[in-house]
């Protein structure tokens, strides 16, 4: 007791001011805490403690006091601290521990990087930056060493939030999806008891926040050399095979920014090979693979380098907020991308394109579990189509539904219910997919298979349309026997309505991601069809 009161009077200077550091102590105790507390591992010893640098307990109750931690944050501080018996986590007697070491190759990545106008650390960054060249030995405890022991530990727990869960809150930005929780302390724990090691495994990540942001990096020095020229549009478009000059120099240069062209030859002759790039080039975009350099290419070649950065940047941030990808299976859809992905064992298994909803009837980005199929489907019209489409043709036409092949079954709200019976001209095609949310989104099939010949597919009220139902049903009861492919397809051709419970539901992930490297690692640029993008921009880049 004689040591605790000679370390808080060593610190306080005064009777007064120890008064007021026992009573925040006091109340900080009482209040309720968002952080459940971590117990005090007992089984550290001064014999087997990994350093015999300690931190005082008040003299970490003082740096809360003087920096002015939030509860959280506080609480967060101290389980950390209070989990190791109150040992250094950066620094040993031999200098900097190797976990420092790693931490500060990541942090100085992701400042590099992330161009993260909210950090302010610069004075613990000069301060790391000596301590990594001198890496003197500690031969005692002192006020400052103690300070930038926590100081780095509060640092750390400020990088997890930026680097891996996201500056900015998804729901504000009509991102729905939970966003992926992140045990901060968890994380520090590991890195100290790793000493580092093995961080591809450690970071909250997944594999397309990382091909992302190495693809960030190589656009930082793209930006470097200075604006790119213009294309001559007029020009590049009345290339083809066989043609030379200074144009197809600079296509060239251009494709082999964006990877579909080797790197060294920047030749004058257009070749057959040089087709090849360019069908690559208009995968990466989303357009229809012609090979020739079209209008709609050659502008999205020319938007300027940091446009592109700064997309890449928006979409790293909604990577960071997104969840891991599982181990089991996934159906992943990509509003922009119009396409739809399913993944099992983190491994793509099947793909299809997809019609989304119009700019006016945008698709939510959401998820949810799909836990049922339904093949030969009513389509039960939502109210706002009955009220701006169905009644008002039906006051025009009395036999208006019976054309449609639609039945009205009872009246809410003043507005007939109206439902279209299963059939070949079905809206809903032939199966639909239902994962219950509150949106009315459902994935289906549809009798308009010709929007799917088109690149940009927004069409619809909102559900998202799919090119292969039957390969995703097919996919989707492989584990139920019973459903063979004969049976299948008598399900989709019935007149009545069968539904299929799932054994298991499936997670659905309705994301919005402009920006991302493809298995073939090759970076893709999307149009922000939802303006989602801007939005973003105006939250992640403020104007100075």
């Amino acid at each position: 007791m004689k040591l605790k009161l000679r370390s808080i009077f060593s610190i306080s200077g005064s009777p007064f001011l120890l008064l007021i550091v026992l009573t925040s102590l006091f109340l900080v105790q009482c209040q309720r805490k968002e952080t459940k507390k971590i117990a005090r591992d007992v089984t550290i010893t001064p014999k087997n403690a990994v350093t015999k640098l300690l931190i005082d307990s008040m003299e970490l109750e003082k740096y809360i006091i003087d920096t002015k931690l939030e509860d959280s944050s506080a609480l967060r501080l101290r389980n950390f601290y209070n989990s190791r018996n109150f040992q250094f986590a950066w620094l040993t007697e031999k200098g900097i521990a190797e976990q420092t070491r790693v931490f500060y190759e990541l942090d100085k990545s992701y400042d590099s990087t992330s161009r993260d106008s909210t950090k302010n650390d610069m004075v613990l960054r000069n301060q790391l930056n000596i301590l990594v060249s001198k890496d003197t030995l500690i031969r005692a405890v002192s006020p400052a060493l103690v300070k930038l022991e926590l100081e780095l530990t509060q640092h750390f727990f400020n990088f997890v939030t930026n680097a891996y869960a996201g500056k900015v809150d998804p729901a504000a930005l009509q991102w729905y999806i939970p966003r992926k929780k992140i045990n901060a302390v968890a994380l520090l724990d590991s890195l100290v008891a790793k000493k580092g090691a093995g961080i591809e495994q450690w970071e909250p990540v997944n594999s397309y926040y990382k091909t992302l942001n190495k693809e960030l990096i190589r656009w930082y020095s793209i930006q470097k050399r200075g604006n790119w020229p213009q294309l001559d549009l007029a020009a590049v478009k009345q290339l083809k095979e066989g043609d030379s000059g200074l144009v197809v120099s600079q296509l060239k240069q251009r494709l082999i920014d964006f990877g579909d062209w080797k790197a060294g030859d920047s030749s004058h002759v257009y070749t057959a090979e040089f087709t090849a790039a360019i069908k690559n080039a208009q995968l990466q975009f989303g357009y229809s693979q012609t090979g020739k350099p079209d209008r709609a290419l050659l502008t999205a070649l020319n938007t300027p380098v940091e446009a592109r950065i700064q997309q890449m940047l928006i979409n790293l941030e909604r990577i960071r907020w997104s969840p891991l990808m599982p181990d089991g299976k996934l159906i992943l859809v990509n509003i922009p991308e119009y396409k739809l992905h399913v993944f099992e064992a983190k491994k793509e298994v099947l793909n299809m394109g997809i019609v989304v909803g119009k700019a006016a009837s945008k698709t939510v980005i959401f998820s949810n579990n799909l836990k049922n199929i339904v093949f030969s489907p009513y389509w039960n019209i939502p109210p706002s189509i009955v009220r701006a489409e169905i009644l008002p043709a039906m006051r025009k036409n009395r036999n208006f539904l019976a054309q449609k092949n639609m039945e009205q079954y009872g009246f809410s709200d003043g507005l007939p219910l109206v439902r279209q019976k299963p059939g070949n001209s079905n809206s809903l095609g032939r199966v639909k997919f239902l994962f219950p949310n509150s949106y009315n989104i459902y994935l289906h099939d549809t009798p308009a298979k010709s929007l799917f010949a088109e690149d940009k597919r927004a069409f619809s009220h909102g559900c998202i349309r799919l090119a292969k139902p039957k390969s995703l049903a097919e996919y989707l009861l492989a584990d139920r026997p019973e459903w063979t492919t004969e049976k299948i397809d008598k399900a989709m051709n019935s007149k009545t309505e069968v539904w299929v419970t799932m054994k298991v539901p499936v997670p659905v992930i309705i994301a919005y991601f402009t920006s991302w490297v493809d298995k073939n690692g090759l970076i893709n640029f999307r149009e922000d069809i939802y303006g989602h993008d801007q939005k973003m921009a105006e939250q992640l880049f403020p104007a100075k």
